[in-house]
């Protein structure tokens, strides 16, 4: 999925550089972060689980109580250049008290981290949560992964992994389900933004790292979600993305949450009464 030819640069801008269509963004920010911290202050949980060396590269692991329950590793956005799993924290609620251990993964923002530095940091995170899974309490066998945007990208990198190439103990089908949330499937238009200022792609690195062009490694089903009221382009790189894996033979959906846009899709999906919250857990394996 190449640059719509008729679109030029001020309108990728408005099309991918969301955070500019909502002057509040900033407030948003803070809530998120103030609801986090006042979930962690009630859910404890365990915080910075170091799964590499680097500062960067810690996870959050909250757990439901239940033997067996499924994991839902998240991946935060911020166009792989900002954000921090603290400020999501709230978003493990739902889930929670419907039975689903969630893991939040940090990872090096760019311009000190890459898009190759990033995928490789997110594998190295949940083949450390598979092979520490019996300490952690975590069912091995049920292993799902979800993340928003950026993290959305990362979740198909993900799910296109062959899994036994990075160590033969682990099983091809790693990853049970795949929840990506308005995901960025096809790089290569970025490269016109301002996003691009940070993350710094040319266009062969763009073309590598864009899941429209990957394969799912296995049959674990996939749930390409995102808000109706996002715009047309992040709709174009979620129907693209949805055409292209189908034709690999495995279960590939799509479901867009009604009447919310990039932001307040993910207050949706820490809204246990949402259809959104309701699909994403109903897919979990």
């Amino acid at each position: 999925m190449a640059k719509d030819p008729a679109l030029d640069r001020a309108t990728l801008e408005r099309e991918y550089n969301v955070r500019k269509n909502r002057p509040d963004f900033e407030q948003i920010g803070k809530d998120w972060a103030a609801r986090s911290a006042a979930f962690r202050d009630k859910a404890g949980g365990r915080l910075d689980l170091a799964y590499g060396p680097a500062p960067r590269e810690r996870i959050d692991l909250f757990s439901a109580g239940r033997k067996g329950a499924p994991l839902l590793a998240y991946i935060h956005g911020g166009y792989w250049q900002r954000g921090d799993k603290s400020a999501y924290s709230f978003v493990a609620a739902p889930f929670l008290a419907n039975g689903v251990d969630i893991a939040f993964i940090n990872y090096n923002l760019c311009p000190n981290g890459s898009i190759p530095v990033i995928t490789a940091q997110i594998r190295t995170a949940i083949v450390w949560l598979w092979r520490n899974a019996a300490s952690l309490g975590l069912a091995e066998d049920r292993f799902n992964l979800g993340g928003h945007s950026a993290g959305g990208h990362l979740t198909a990198m993900g799910l296109a992994t062959d899994w036994p190439a990075i160590g033969s103990d682990l099983p091809r089908d790693l990853l049970k389900s795949g929840v990506p949330m308005s995901g960025l499937y096809d790089l290569d238009p970025l490269r016109e933004t301002e996003i691009n200022e940070a993350v710094g792609l040319d266009a062969a690195t763009a073309r590598d790292y864009s899941p429209l062009f990957k394969k799912p490694a296995t049959l674990a089903p996939v749930l390409a979600t995102l808000g109706g009221g996002e715009t047309t382009q992040f709709h174009r790189q979620t129907d693209r993305f949805v055409e292209e894996w189908t034709k690999h033979g495995i279960r590939i959906e799509r479901f867009a949450e009604p009447a919310v846009d990039h932001f307040d899709y993910v207050n949706r999906l820490a809204d246990a009464t949402s259809a959104l919250f309701g699909k994403v857990r109903g897919w979990l394996k």
